[in-house]
C-alpha cells in the first residue's frame, strides 16, 4: 500500500552528501512528495557534514534551529513531522549526539547506508515502493554520480576515514546504469564525485579502475557533459590522461585537484599521497589539455607551516594561474594526527594567509574571465534568474555547478531558453567569477 510521504531535507557539506540523500528519497517511491516547507512535512532531514569545525556548527545550528521550528509548531496545535539526522556528523559523534538532542527522533549513520531507506519506512510507519533508486534533486541542467564511499588515504589533518572508512567503490556495472537511467530522464550533464575518484576500482581489484569507469560512462547516449571532480594527483597519470584526451567529449577538460598546498616539506608534513612538486601533475595535464580549466584547494596555516612555506604557496599560484582556487583555514581535529602537531598557528595568522592567497587569486581569476569577452561559448542553461525577466543563468564547460561562477544569458524579448539546454552565446563582459552573454 503506497501512501504519500512529504519531505524536507536540508542536505549539507559536498555532493556525495546530497547523492545519499537523492537516494534515500528515491527508495521512497512515487509517493514521496518533496516540500520547502518544514512544518508541512512528515519527514524532515537534515544530512550533515562533520569534517571540520565550521561544518560541524552549521550542522548542530541546522538541527537546533530545524528542532525549535517544529517544536514551537506543536505547541500551537500543529502536526509535528519526524525529524531524522543522517550523515557524518552521526557517524562521527554518535551516542554524545543522542544525549545532547532528544528531539531528533532517528539518527542514521553513514555506515548504515543500506539501511536507511528501512529505518525511514520504520519511523515513519508506512510501507513504500522500492522501485526508483534515487530521486535527482539538483538543477534540470545536471546530477551528481557518487562512485565510491571512504579513502584509504592517511592525510594527517582528515576526519573523512575514521568517519567514512576506507576506499569502497559502487559496481561498475550500477554506477553506469545509474547514470544511463539519470541521462534518460533528460539530464545533460553528469558531475562524478568521490573522495578520491581517480582511486576508483582500487578497492574492488580493478586494473585502471578510473579508465574502465569513463569508458563506461563516455559511451551513455544522450550525455552532453561528463566532469570529473576530486581528481587525486597521483591518479592522473600519463596513460589515463591520453586516453582521455582521445575520448574527447563528452567529457569536459576540467581537472578538480585537492592539492592542498605547494610546498614539499608542508605536503609531506599533511601526509599527501603526492608529496613532490605539485607543478609535475600541472605540466602532466596541460600536455594532453593546453586548454584544461584547473580547480584546486589550498590549507592555510597547517601545523609547522611558516612565512616562507606560505611565501612559496603564493608564488606557486601566482605562476601557474589556475581556473579556480578554493582556500580554507586549517582547523585542528579531534583524532587527526594533526591536531596533536607541534608549531600550530595561530587564528589570526590563518585568516590573514586565506585572504592574501584569494586576493591574488581574484586577480587571476579576473584577467582569465576577461579573456572571454568577445567569444562565442557553449553555456548550459540552469535557470531563468528569479530577479530579472529575460534573463537566465548558466555555465559555461569550465564552470562546475555550486562551486564555480555563472554566466548570466540575455535574451532578446520574446525569446526563452529551456533549462538543460545548450545555447551558443556571445560573451559581452566578465567580472572576476561570472560572464554575462547574449543568446
Amino acid at each position: 500500500m503506497n501512501h504519500t510521504i512529504r519531505v524536507h531535507t536540508v542536505s549539507l557539506g559536498c555532493p556525495k552528501n546530497l547523492v545519499d540523500t537523492e537516494r534515500l528519497l528515491g527508495s521512497l517511491g512515487a509517493g514521496m512528495t518533496p516540500t520547502d516547507d518544514p512544518l508541512e512535512a512528515d519527514l524532515v532531514l537534515v544530512n550533515t557534514c562533520g569534517f571540520i569545525q565550521p561544518a560541524i556548527e552549521e550542522s548542530v545550528d541546522t538541527i537546533l534551529g530545524l528542532a525549535e521550528e517544529i517544536h514551537e509548531h506543536g505547541e500551537s496545535g500543529g502536526k509535528t513531522p519526524l525529524l531524522a539526522v543522517a550523515g557524518c556528523l552521526v557517524s562521527r559523534f554518535g551516542i554524545d549526539l543522542k544525549t545532547e538532542m532528544p528531539e531528533v527522533s532517528l539518527w542514521l549513520s553513514t555506515d548504515e547506508l543500506d539501511r536507511w531507506p528501512d529505518m525511514v519506512r520504520q519511523a515513519l510507519s508506512h510501507e513504500a515502493d522500492r522501485a526508483l533508486p534515487r530521486r535527482v534533486s539538483t538543477a534540470p541542467s545536471f546530477a551528481y554520480l557518487k562512485v565510491g564511499e571512504g579513502c584509504s588515504h592517511d592525510c594527517r589533518f582528515c576526519t573523512i576515514p575514521s568517519i567514512r572508512g576506507p576506499q569502497h567503490s559502487v559496481p561498475l556495472a550500477h554506477l553506469v546504469s545509474e547514470a544511463e537511467s539519470i541521462v534518460r530522464s533528460g539530464v545533460p550533464e553528469l558531475v562524478v564525485v568521490g573522495q578520491d575518484s581517480t582511486a576508483y576500482g582500487s578497492d574492488l581489484g580493478m586494473k585502471d579502475g578510473f579508465r574502465r569507469l569513463m569508458q563506461g560512462l563516455l559511451s551513455i547516449e544522450g550525455l552532453q557533459w561528463l566532469r570529473t571532480m576530486y581528481l587525486y594527483p597521483a591518479g592522473l597519470t600519463e596513460k589515463t590522461l591520453a586516453f582521455l584526451a582521445e575520448a574527447g567529449r563528452p567529457f569536459l577538460p576540467y581537472f578538480d585537484i585537492p592539492m592542498q598546498h605547494a610546498h614539499p616539506d608542508v605536503l609531506k608534513s599533511m601526509g599527501r599521497p603526492f608529496a613532490r612538486d605539485p607543478r609535475i601533475v600541472l605540466e602532466r595535464v596541460r600536455k594532453f589539455f593546453p586548454e584544461a580549466a584547473i580547480r584546486t584547494t589550498f590549507i592555510v596555516g597547517y601545523p609547522g607551516e611558516t612565512d616562507e612555506h606560505f611565501r612559496h604557496l603564493m608564488d606557486f599560484v601566482k605562476a601557474e594561474r589556475l581556473q579556480h582556487v578554493g582556500v580554507f583555514p586549517y582547523w585542528p581535529e579531534d583524532g587527526t594526527p594533526a591536531a596533536a602537531m607541534d608549531g600550530q598557528v595561530p587564528d589570526e595568522v590563518k585568516i590573514e594567509r586565506r585572504d592574501a592567497l584569494m586576493a591574488l587569486q581574484s586577480e587571476i581569476s579576473e584577467e582569465i574571465m576577461e579573456g572571454h569577452v568577445g567569444s562565442e561559448l557553449e553555456v548550459l542553461v540552469e535557470r531563468e534568474s528569479p530577479e530579472w525577466p529575460g534573463l537566465f543563468e548558466g555555465r559555461a564547460w569550465f564552470q562546475a555547478p555550486e562551486v564555480d561562477g555563472l554566466t548570466y544569458v540575455s535574451v532578446p524579448e520574446g525569446r526563452t531558453l529551456t533549462p538543460g539546454t545548450i545555447v551558443t552565446v556571445e560573451v559581452e563582459s566578465a567580472t572576476t567569477y561570472d560572464l554575462s552573454a547574449l543568446a
